[in-house]
């Protein structure tokens, strides 16, 4: 019988021997073929992200595409909780948007860039299709998080005539941020895989897009791999600071 008080594990989670399993793997696949630029080694790739490290040209691409899918990211989640307030509110507004919407999530990412390549420059290119694929994402989200308040709150604030500020913020804020939330977590990875794929079709120059199409036009698997692991490590750390900045919002809103 397991201890009273003991917390059970996390589903999910991503454990170190699983990470040093899958490592050893690639390192025995990448010995076996034993043609590195077939497939190199973990080894030879964080070396060559080291070596990356220290000269300006990850930093400053680092930073170009972080600046402008961060941009994507946070217009499509201010928008699409905006729009899904108003959904809710006013079901013209969602028969309006609902085709578009629908448009969005089922044009294929690869149409949307070649087709926003005729009309936009490819410096703003991952802002625009980042955008896109994070909005139809946080708007459902969002509108069903409203959509499921808890009727008897809703009635109360109403018998009691609180105010639209007092409702939203003791009514609506406390059960639609989880939706936010949850809606957040899954659209910042499509979020980054979207801006990626933009900037290497695009190649806006300093981009992180550009950098792995030259990698590939070159055969240099090593550099591949390692912006590869760049893009991961960005995605992974931009994800927590805004969950992180997200809940701690949250928290504070509890104790007003």
């Amino acid at each position: 019988m397991a201890s009273e008080g003991k917390k059970p594990a996390r589903r999910g989670r991503i454990r170190p021997w699983a990470v040093a399993l899958w490592l050893l793997v690639w390192q025995g696949a990448s010995m076996a073929i034993d043609q590195q630029i077939l497939l190199v080694s973990p080894v030879r790739v964080v070396v060559r992200l080291l070596e990356m490290a220290l000269t300006a040209e990850l930093w400053t691409s680092i930073g170009f595409s972080l600046l402008r899918i961060g941009a994507g990211f946070l217009l499509a989640a201010a928008l699409g909780a905006g729009l899904a307030a108003l959904s809710a509110r006013f079901s013209r507004v969602e028969e309006l948007f609902a085709p578009a919407m629908l448009a969005i999530q089922s044009v294929p990412v690869a149409s949307f860039i070649i087709l926003a390549l005729i009309w936009f420059s490819s410096r703003s290119l991952s802002v625009l299709i980042s955008f896109l694929m994070v909005l139809p994402v946080l708007y459902a989200n969002t509108l069903g998080g409203i959509r499921a308040a808890d009727a008897q709150l809703l009635e109360m604030a109403q018998v009691f005539r609180l105010p639209a500020a007092r409702r939203v913020r003791y009514v609506y804020l406390p059960q639609v941020l989880p939706y936010f939330r949850s809606a957040c977590q899954a659209a910042l990875g499509l979020c980054w895989k979207a801006g990626i794929a933009a900037e290497v079709i695009g190649m806006p120059d300093g981009s992180i897009g550009e950098r792995l199409q030259q990698a590939k036009v070159y055969l240099n698997t090593p550099d591949l791999f390692a912006w590869t692991l760049v893009i991961v490590l960005v995605s992974l750390a931009f994800q927590r600071v805004f969950l992180w900045l997200l809940d701690r919002g949250a928290r504070a809103l509890e104790r007003m």
